[in-house]
């Protein structure tokens, strides 16, 4: 299975993406908040977004799956 995971601790800002959607590598599809900076979590590679695994509030660790691709 493909996952995208998350690169640090926060909590969920923005969920830019729904599953069924492509997206290109390098694209972001996640912003995480911590201590008042917005961090993008981008893509490592394209593909259809199968799940999406985090809402908007939701508080992830470094490591987290926070999305899988077909």
């Amino acid at each position: 299975m493909n996952e995208l995971k998350s690169t640090m601790a926060g909590t969920v800002f923005t969920v830019d993406v729904t599953a069924g959607d492509e997206v290109a590598q390098g694209q972001a599809v996640i912003v995480l908040e911590s201590m008042k900076m917005e961090i993008p979590v981008e893509a490592e590679k394209g593909g259809k977004v199968k799940e999406v695994r985090v809402d908007v509030g939701d508080f992830v660790n470094e490591g987290d799956v926070i999305l899988t691709f077909e």
